[in-house]
């Protein structure tokens, strides 16, 4: 069965954006972009929100032919172009190329996909990931811990009633500070939010 992974960058204060949805402090240089592609190349899907979803689609499209992206850059556009994307939203009315939009995360609808066959699915967006966290859909967190404190913003979590004990994986420091951990999660899906 295919695994769902978040995988999103925060502060060390717990933000993965900050005031005015800013991620003007992410430290991506390229050996930390060259992971990323790497770990995209590997998945079959994103699954994203739609705030996550109209900022990835009003860059990378493109982005590959803009003289100042570096080669990482380029491959990443060419990496998330072709890659299917499901976008999670009640109020987005279509998509681009590539692109499904779903109205609800429906656990029923979330194994369907997760059982077929390929790889892994990278989930992408605050708000989506809280709702999966607290339905049990996600397997493994790789979450970049950048080295700054922005104060304020979007909390990774929202305040939740449940606990979601994690065991850890991996860890990797690359050469800007940033640190990866990676955890899983032995949760099962719910069904429900909690």
């Amino acid at each position: 069965m295919r695994k769902i992974i978040l995988a999103l960058q925060v502060s060390l204060d717990g933000f993965v954006e900050g005031h005015n949805r800013d991620i003007g402090w992410h430290m991506v240089d390229e050996e930390l972009h060259s992971h990323f592609n790497e770990r995209s190349r590997s998945m079959d899907a994103f699954l994203e929100g739609r705030v996550t979803y109209e900022l990835m689609d009003a860059f990378w499209p493109t982005a590959d032919h803009d003289p100042s992206s570096t080669p990482s850059m380029v491959e990443f556009a060419g990496i998330w172009r072709e890659m299917p994307k499901v976008v999670y939203s009640r109020t987005l009315e279509g998509a681009g190329a590539n692109s499904t939009v779903v109205r609800d995360v429906v656990v029923d609808d979330v194994l369907a996909l997760k059982a077929q066959s390929g790889g892994d699915l990278a989930l992408g967006g605050a708000d989506l990931a809280d709702s999966f966290r607290r339905l049990g859909l996600i397997d493994e967190y790789w979450i970049y811990v950048h080295p700054v404190l922005i104060g304020r913003g979007t909390p990774l979590f929202k305040p939740a009633d449940s606990t979601t004990p994690l065991t850890l994986v991996e860890t990797r420091t690359f050469g800007n500070g940033v640190v990866l951990l990676r955890y899983s999660s032995p949760t099962k899906a719910t069904g429900r939010l909690s």
